[in-house]
């Protein structure tokens, strides 16, 4: 060819983290460690598949899969709603809530974004700093520009509220808040009751709307207590709630996810929805079958729901056992290292406060591997390999 249409083409840089793992993956060292992607592993190293979910695959056994409606399952929309909201809120029952089937966070994000960006155009968007990249891309993919608000607190390694708070009264009223409500990623850090509640005031004084991104409810406390946050702002204002199954379920290739509206009242809410089908057939028509059953499935049943609810608790039970081990192997090898924050924070994420250079003599010393920013995985963590990188952290600590 003599001439091309796609010459001035930019090159694809990749996803940071997801070409650390294949950085990972491609390491020939038998003793590394995978502390980069946001995946929960088993002591075993090995991505779980939980007892109510196979009960619940044997269940819906391979009958025919035609297309979902665009809006999805109408059970699992049902079992977002009762799990993210619970199932007597006030919303709920005044059926002011649109809730849609997506394909996974992302996708409730995504839509989130395209439908902000149709009926809200031309809005601020802030999003923590540091955050989930993601938010950023998602968001100007729809046409917003994105700032952000202080969120990470580096010298108390906390969060920096004062800064947050600030920055969203002095936003332009009627901004877009992106907030994390439970296992912030990276930071592990979220605001306690106290603090949520300052905030809702701030918020529903500037009249912004919240988009709420709930990826890891059960991972911090409970089921019940990671959503608390979502559920009182949503007594008193209308949100947008972005949820995902995949981490709490371990099904991270069947993309399950939600998106629930919060709206005025419950013509409101059937207006809302119609317009959320709208952008869901105009992006990707409707969502996985599969995954939606597994998930219907499962919180539609009694016995399932309780098996599913004991299962989380145990990931998170070996996730906060594991941050505790870390701490006190790094503690056995040096009392000049902080540790605190390993315990203090919870979820998957520890923003461990280490440099990238201290990041990267991590994996190409000692087959550690954390992102760049020095977010650690710690569901990635186990009994065999935290002696090792406990060593490997209090090294790079004091070099």
């Amino acid at each position: 060819m003599t001439q091309s249409l796609f010459g001035q083409v930019e090159a694809f840089a990749g996803d940071p983290i997801l070409s650390l793992n294949d950085s990972f993956k491609a390491d020939p060292r038998d003793q590394k460690v995978n502390l980069s992607i946001g995946v929960y592993t088993d002591e075993k190293g090995r991505i779980p598949v939980l007892g109510s979910v196979r009960a619940a695959y044997e269940r819906i056994g391979f009958a025919e899969r035609p297309y979902l409606p665009m809006d999805g399952h109408p059970g699992y929309r049902e079992g977002v709603q009762k799990l993210v909201f619970g199932d007597r809120h006030p919303a709920r029952e005044a059926k002011r809530i649109a809730t849609i089937q997506t394909i996974g966070g992302t996708g409730a994000v995504g839509i989130a974004a395209d439908f902000l960006a149709k009926h809200t155009p031309g809005r601020a968007v802030l999003v923590s700093d540091p955050t989930w990249e993601n938010h950023h891309g998602l968001f100007q993919r729809a046409g917003f520009k994105t700032a952000t608000y202080p969120y990470w607190d580096a010298k108390n390694r906390s969060v920096n509220f004062d800064g947050m708070v600030k920055a969203i009264e002095a936003a332009e009223s009627g901004s877009i808040i992106i907030l994390q409500p439970v296992c912030h990623n990276p930071t592990g850090v979220d605001l306690d009751e106290k603090q949520q509640a300052a905030l809702t005031d701030v918020m529903i004084a500037k009249g912004h709307i919240a988009v709420f991104d709930m990826a890891y409810q059960g991972f911090g406390e409970s089921l019940e207590a990671d959503a608390a946050f979502v559920r009182r702002y949503a007594e008193r204002a209308s949100c947008l709630v972005a949820n995902s199954f995949s981490k709490n379920f371990s099904l991270y290739g069947e993309r399950v996810g939600g998106l629930s509206i919060v709206c005025r009242d419950a013509d409101e809410a059937e207006r809302v929805l119609g317009q959320l089908k709208l952008a869901v057939r105009r992006s990707y028509s409707s969502p996985p079958m599969t995954g939606g059953l597994l998930v219907a499935t499962v919180l539609g049943n009694e016995d399932l729901r309780a098996q599913w609810t004991r299962e989380v608790d145990e990931m998170r039970t070996r996730m906060d056992s594991v941050r505790k081990l870390l701490a006190e192997r790094i503690r056995s090898l040096s009392n000049e290292v902080d540790v605190g924050f390993l315990t203090n924070q919870r979820g998957m994420f520890s923003y461990t406060g280490l440099t990238a250079q201290q990041v990267d003599a991590m994996r190409e010393r000692d087959g550690v591997y954390l992102v760049g920013s020095g977010r650690m995985c710690v569901a990635g963590l186990n009994e065999e390999n935290v002696a090792k990188v406990a060593q490997s952290f209090v090294d790079v600590s004091q070099a």
